[in-house]
């Protein structure tokens, strides 16, 4: 570490960061000593990124990791003072990558730039930008840090099928892969795929939704605290996924006429929903909590307000202070805001929604598994099971293909008679 300390002053690295850099290089050596991997090893460096994307860790962070331990590559090929690589076992080597026959090593902080800028110009979601961005790691890893102009369509036949055979992954965590690559090549590398014939390629089955009845929702229901029975209300009154629900702000809201607006939902739609009317209550009262954590908030000197979207404080500058922006689900703690000495409010995180639906599903007797996405599925199944119109529930869902929606068909009980007969006899 003194060595090291050293080198990060020779690189020039910001004195603020040197503890961040250290904190990594331990992390990633201790890492490499628990799995019995290379501590020189480029694939090590992936595979240590990708359990630091499993684990929740921001996209920055993970670039700034990396960032330490090519650090401490370059001063371990300078002084020639590696650390020993730790042996292997067999079956550990037999389910690594084959290491490819060009070059390796090369730099792709380029690329992995112009793809964040790419997703970015595109408006697309920050869960997009950062599954993209972690399967473009994984994919750099995989070939070693090979040169991106030196990347071909066997790299990608070679590594989809290693996530099918050795990986044994899932064929939608394959199919996401593929995708994410597809946009790599195509947007970044400006290279097309072709046809990528000859890999293996897991098919995904069809998927039945987990519903609940309305006598288990309710149960479940019971078993949660404020604010997050309100929440699963919403999610199963409204059929709203888990993050257009913490994404709701007080301006989304008009009790007046009945009606929810989700806005920039997935796929960045905009869409209108019917509010319960037994909600209505529980709403107002909700809305009452946002106006006095703002009020307490404004009495903090360094209050900045919420955080908005896009460039919108550009636009009204006096936005995050105002109390139509601020969010109907707010955090419980302010978030300092990095670079500069303000703290923001943001919105409930969804990891304590779901903890919080765990912990009261798991405190029932139902068999089933409980998630904050199975109340949108009960949403839709109950609607078909009234009898609404597929197309109806395709619009409250928000789903851009009837085809998608149809899935709900397999939820609920048939009531088509199957005997034909002739409509002379109705």
């Amino acid at each position: 570490m003194d060595k090291y300390d050293d080198w990060l002053e020779r690189e020039a690295v910001d004195a603020n960061r040197h503890g961040e850099h250290r904190k990594w290089l331990r992390y990633y050596l201790d890492f490499c000593h628990k799995y019995g991997n290379g501590y020189l090893d480029e694939l090590s460096l992936g595979l240590f990124a990708e359990k630091l994307q499993d684990k929740g860790q921001h996209p920055f962070q993970i670039e700034e990791a990396s960032r330490a331990v090519r650090l401490y590559y370059r001063m371990a090929g300078e002084t020639k003072d590696a650390l020993p690589t730790p042996a292997c076992e067999p079956e550990r080597i037999s389910k690594l990558p084959p290491a490819t026959m060009k070059s390796e090593g090369a730099s792709w902080v380029g690329e992995l730039t112009r793809l964040r800028e790419e997703i970015r110009i595109r408006h697309y979601s920050a869960k997009t930008l950062s599954s993209y961005y972690g399967w473009a790691r994984k994919f750099q890893a995989f070939v070693r840090s090979k040169s991106p102009t030196l990347l071909d369509t066997d790299d990608v036949k070679r590594y989809l099928t290693w996530l099918a055979v050795e990986r044994d992954v899932a064929a939608s965590t394959q199919n996401q892969s593929f995708n994410a690559l597809l946009f790599f090549y195509r947007h970044v590398l400006g290279k097309e795929f072709g046809k990528v014939d000859g890999v293996v390629r897991a098919k995904r089955r069809k998927y039945v939704p987990v519903v609940l009845s309305r006598e288990e929702i309710d149960i479940v229901l019971s078993k949660l605290e404020p604010p997050f029975d309100l929440v699963v209300k919403l999610l199963y009154g409204c059929g709203l996924r888990i993050s257009e629900c913490l994404d709701l702000r007080v301006n989304a809201f008009n009790l007046e006429m009945g009606v929810l607006t989700i806005h920039d939902g997935k796929g960045g739609k905009d869409r209108t929903v019917p509010l319960p009317e037994t909600l209505v209550p529980a709403i107002r009262s909700q809305l009452e909590v946002v106006r006095s954590i703002l009020d307490q908030d404004l009495s903090t000197e360094s209050f900045a307000g919420t955080f908005l979207p896009h460039a919108l404080e550009r636009k009204y500058p006096k936005a995050p202070t105002e109390f139509i922006w601020q969010w109907f689900f707010p955090a419980i703690l302010l978030t300092k805001v990095s670079g500069a000495n303000e703290f923001r409010r943001y919105h409930l995180h969804v990891s304590h929604v779901n903890k919080a639906i765990k912990a009261a599903s798991d405190s029932t007797t139902l068999t089933k598994r409980v998630t904050a996405h199975t109340f949108r599925h009960s949403f839709a199944s109950h609607l078909l099971q009234a009898n609404y119109d597929i197309r109806t529930i395709q619009e409250l869902l928000g789903h851009s293909d009837v085809q998608t929606t149809m899935i709900y068909t397999h939820t609920v009980k048939s009531s088509t008679k199957k005997e034909p007969r002739s409509p002379l006899d109705f």
